[in-house]
């Protein structure tokens, strides 16, 4: 389970920021839906017309929280391997996904930062942000790591990098709450782009035995095609590098797939008009997600009620890997890669995208 951040409770409501990049954006527009309804009632006629009076002059009703949020808005998803077991374990960025919502909210981009990007930390000089997470969770004088301090240093460290000046929210989700979020809806329907094999699962789900440093037996395998994934294989497929031709960046697309599979599946299931479903979400995700954002997120479940996966363009940054004679440092992304972080951050994404169409996910 994630630890809490120290100071801020954990927002039941936390499931709709973590939609806005993959499925509680259906569940914020069930819940935007709810607080529409209340105020959709046919007032009554009166029979005979009376004059106006203070008390009888009909008054707008207030418009819903979040009506007035405009773009464009910038949000985060973190995907953490939080190694439970491990008491105290400080918590990495294993999958940074950025989500820009154009200034119409009627449009957005979903992109990864790969985790071993080199950028310059404050306080820490250059690392690969992976580390700022970490890094930024540490408290003087505790062993519990801080989960709050740690994504306000991480969304520091992404801010002088990309140029974004401000990240408007973020949610923060382990692969085990990821996995029951999917079993929740029933499993996900992925197109799957190449064989890809696991490096950690049996073809039955159980866990490949580690011996000599290196895992042994069979694989679970998924093969090209369309396929219904169950939650654990769902994830194992999303957490594959190994054995890819490219890498982590295969591995990142195949993480933005997964989210706008799981939103689309959450959109077929007719979330955005059934709140009990809302409420089964949440559950299925209980303290595997913390919410941080200056708004509540029923205000930004309201402003992007209309964000469908077909409105989000999935876009691949370009990278290579950067060392020092033998030694691997990390990453760093292209000039076209660079360049896109740059024209969101100048809210030009779609120009630059229409220029540069390599970029977009097929």
């Amino acid at each position: 389970m994630l630890a809490y951040c120290s100071g801020m409770r954990n927002k039941r409501l936390g499931p709709v920021i973590g939609a806005a990049v993959v499925v509680a954006l259906a569940a914020g527009g069930g819940i935007a839906w709810a607080v529409r309804s209340g105020s959709d009632k046919p007032a009554a006629t009166p029979i005979v017309p009376a004059p106006p009076s203070a008390s009888t002059v009909p008054t707008s009703p207030p418009p819903p929280p979040g009506a007035d949020i405009t773009g464009p808005l910038d949000l985060v998803l973190v995907g953490v391997d939080t190694r439970v077991s491990i008491p105290g374990w400080e918590p990495h960025a294993d999958a940074i996904m950025l989500l820009h919502v154009e200034p119409g909210l009627d449009a957005a981009y979903l992109y990864s930062i790969p985790r071993d990007t080199r950028v310059p930390v404050p306080g820490h000089g250059t690392r690969k942000i992976t580390e700022a997470m970490s890094l930024g969770s540490r408290v003087a004088g505790s062993k519990e790591p801080d989960v709050g301090k740690g994504y306000e240093l991480l969304t520091r460290a992404l801010s002088g990098y990309t140029g974004i000046k401000e990240f408007q929210a973020g949610a923060i989700l382990n692969f085990g709450g990821l996995a029951r979020l999917t079993d929740q809806l029933g499993g996900v329907d992925l197109v799957i782009d190449q064989t890809v094999k696991s490096r950690h699962r049996k073809p039955d789900g159980s866990l490949r035995p580690l011996r000599g440093g290196d895992y042994i037996g069979p694989q679970a395998v998924y093969q090209k095609g369309r396929r219904h994934l169950v939650g654990w294989q769902a994830i194992d497929y999303a957490r594959q590098r190994y054995g890819l031709p490219d890498g982590d960046y295969d591995r990142q697309r195949h993480q933005r797939q997964l989210v706008t599979a799981l939103l689309a599946k959450a959109l077929e299931q007719g979330l955005p008009t059934d709140p009990d479903k809302v409420d089964q979400l949440i559950g299925a995700l209980g303290d595997t997600l913390v919410y941080l954002g200056g708004r509540e997120p029923v205000e930004y479940a309201y402003a992007l009620r209309d964000l469908s996966p077909e409105k989000i363009t999935r876009v691949s940054l370009p990278g290579n890997g950067v060392g020092r004679g033998s030694g691997y440092l990390g990453e760093r992304l292209t000039a076209e890669g660079r360049g896109f972080l740059k024209a969101v951050a100048q809210d030009k994404a779609a120009a630059y995208l229409a220029s540069h169409p390599k970029l977009v996910d097929k």
